[in-house]
């Protein structure tokens, strides 16, 4: 989470929920990061968090409650964020 000293550098809790290959890549399947103040930075969070993530983030789709979004997205506090990787099949 945030800590005081985050808080005032603009960052927030942000909740990210990893689906499929990013789920593997990231280790888990949903934690919540001190990030922002766009879905970019929470991103580049993640991906700090989990070099795995790197190659697997470049070619996902990002949801934003639920909302397509893209890397320049303003993330409020405590939003959800969902890392969707390409999905083979139809």
């Amino acid at each position: 989470m945030t800590t005081i000293d985050g808080a005032r550098r603009g960052l927030r809790p942000v909740t990210l929920r990893y689906w499929a290959g990013a789920r593997a890549a990231a280790g888990v399947s949903e934690e919540t990061l001190a990030a922002g103040p766009t879905v970019g930075d929470v991103l580049d969070t993640a991906v700090a968090a989990h070099p795995e993530l790197r190659d697997v983030v470049a070619v996902c789709s990002v949801l934003l409650e639920g909302r397509a979004v893209g890397r320049e997205t303003e993330v409020g506090r405590d939003q959800v964020l969902e890392v969707l990787p390409p999905f083979a099949g139809g």
